[in-house]
């Protein structure tokens, strides 16, 4: 891409961040230039936020449903797997994964509570109330 040809959509991020692209410059050299967004990317984007959304409103009726534990919706709100919890919690991943059923989520001592709460920024009282607030 020639440097007069780098987008300035502005994007979600735009007002927030540049993104760094690569150009050739008038000597045809590479050189970077700062944009402030793609229309095209930041379309993607919000197909991807809305993905995420559509997790969470799974997530959430499920654990109404007495299908799965409140684990369950904080992992896809904060955008976790049980990989990235295990390494947070220190608990193995069938352990998480046991965790995430509502009975045996009921019986958690404060401690393996507390130990989730701290991996999701939260509060044990919040994840026992599925209370999920901005980190």
């Amino acid at each position: 891409m020639k440097k007069e040809e780098i987008p300035h959509d502005l994007g979600a991020l735009g007002k927030i961040t540049k993104e760094v692209c690569y150009v050739v410059d008038e000597s045809g050299k590479y050189t970077t230039q700062l944009s402030e967004g793609w229309k095209v990317k930041a379309e993607a984007l919000d197909v991807a936020w809305e993905d995420v959304q559509a997790r969470i409103a799974v997530a959430r009726e499920k654990v109404l449903a007495g299908e799965a534990s409140p684990i369950l919706l904080f992992m896809e709100y904060r955008l976790m797997d049980v990989g990235i919890v295990s390494a947070y919690t220190g608990f193995w991943k069938w352990t998480i994964k046991r965790h995430m059923k509502p009975d045996v989520f009921k019986r958690l001592s404060d401690d393996k509570l507390k130990k989730y709460a701290m991996a999701f920024e939260t509060s044990v009282e919040d994840l026992k109330n599925m209370n999920v607030h901005e980190a």
